[in-house]
């Protein structure tokens, strides 16, 4: 009896349609949150809007609210603060059983001008990256 030689199995394995959604929330940061001089925001501020949108991203991929597990690489890489137009990204970069990864950006894409006026404010023709974190949350077991 002679055994068959060079014999491979192949699996293929279709990616996960939730992978790569993408959710964006923007946020107005109102001056009663600034707590340091220069009109400062707490990092904080921004892990809860990560938290938001979160919370959207598995309303949107599960059905749940899902609740955070924990965060990872958490990077603070430009002061927020009052008076920011603050842009909140999620997106899911990788789907488990009931965990899903997601990677956030906060970004500034709008600044008050207090320099100018008490109410001036402006655009950045710039957007800078204030602060980027990789989460993990988890949803209920699918029924």
């Amino acid at each position: 009896m002679t055994e068959p030689t060079g014999s491979t199995t192949t699996t293929t394995t279709t990616p996960d349609p939730r992978v790569g959604l993408t959710v964006t929330h923007r946020r107005y940061v109102p001056y009663s949150h600034a707590h340091y001089a220069g009109n400062l925001v707490d990092g904080a501020y921004s892990l809860g809007l990560f938290g938001d949108v979160a919370t959207e991203v598995c309303i949107r991929t599960d059905g749940d609210e899902g609740l955070f597990a924990s965060y990872a690489d958490v990077q603070f890489r430009a002061p927020v603060r009052a008076g920011d137009l603050l842009e909140i990204t999620a997106e899911v970069v990788r789907v488990g059983s009931r965990s899903r990864t997601l990677a956030f950006r906060a970004v500034v894409v709008g600044r008050g001008r207090p320099d100018k006026s008490e109410s001036a404010a402006e655009i950045l023709d710039e957007p800078v990256v204030a602060t980027t974190a990789t989460g993990t949350v988890v949803v209920p077991e699918r029924s």
